[in-house]
């Protein structure tokens, strides 16, 4: 099987961290025309944004499965013809990646392309925000909540996130590793029907400053 892929650096390597199978193929592509230009029996676009242009441009090509790394948006914005899949940095090399279909008919597919893979996945409802980087945009949003109101330091939460809840990383460690836009845009496709996604202000000026922090 081939499969063909656009990714960052980062997303590439988290990819690479799986062994491909026997009988599998990466092509790698450096923009999305390149990647629809390529002979492949699935295709996967891990740089996917839901802008009206490219909603417009990624299409299957033949017929063969497109996955899209959309992770805030619904199939009422990509389209059914695609599927979504959670290709968050971090989230991409869990044992499990996390799948919504945008059409029942598009399980069949999954199945073939993961198990060729030899990749467990789960599949999750077609909601915004999917499972875990819902729960994971949440955390990170009040503990800017918290940031703001100057309760305790980033490294303070930070340590006691890792501490108190076994998690890897705390959520700032989190949001640095994810992509802070990455989150503001989940939280922004969240709000619009749930203020209790209602981004930060410490977030939103963070953002706005365009500040990184490790």
């Amino acid at each position: 099987m081939t499969i063909a892929i656009l990714a960052d650096e980062v997303l590439k390597a988290e990819w690479l961290a799986r062994e491909a199978p026997a009988g599998v193929e990466y092509v790698w592509a450096d923009s999305l025309r390149s990647l629809l230009m390529i002979e492949a029996d699935a295709y996967f676009d891990l740089l996917y944004t839901a802008d009206p242009e490219r909603i417009a441009r990624v299409k299957p090509v033949n017929g063969k499965p497109l996955f899209v790394n959309a992770v805030p948006w619904t199939g009422k914005v990509t389209g059914t013809k695609v599927i979504r899949i959670n290709g968050w940095p971090t989230l991409l090399r869990r044992p499990v990646i996390e799948i919504a279909l945008t059409d029942a008919g598009q399980q069949a597919a999954v199945e073939s392309v993961f198990g060729v893979l030899q990749w467990r996945y789960q599949l999750v409802p077609d909601i915004g925000g999917m499972v875990t980087p819902r729960v994971l945009a949440m955390i990170i949003n009040e503990a800017y909540y918290t940031l703001g109101a100057d309760v305790s330091t980033r490294a303070e939460i930070d340590t006691a996130m890792k501490l108190g809840t076994n998690y890897p990383m705390g959520p700032f460690e989190w949001s640095a590793a994810i992509g802070l836009e990455n989150i503001a845009a989940l939280l922004k496709e969240l709000s619009r029907t749930d203020e209790r996604y209602a981004l930060a202000p410490a977030l939103e000026q963070e953002l706005a400053a365009g500040e990184g922090h490790p």
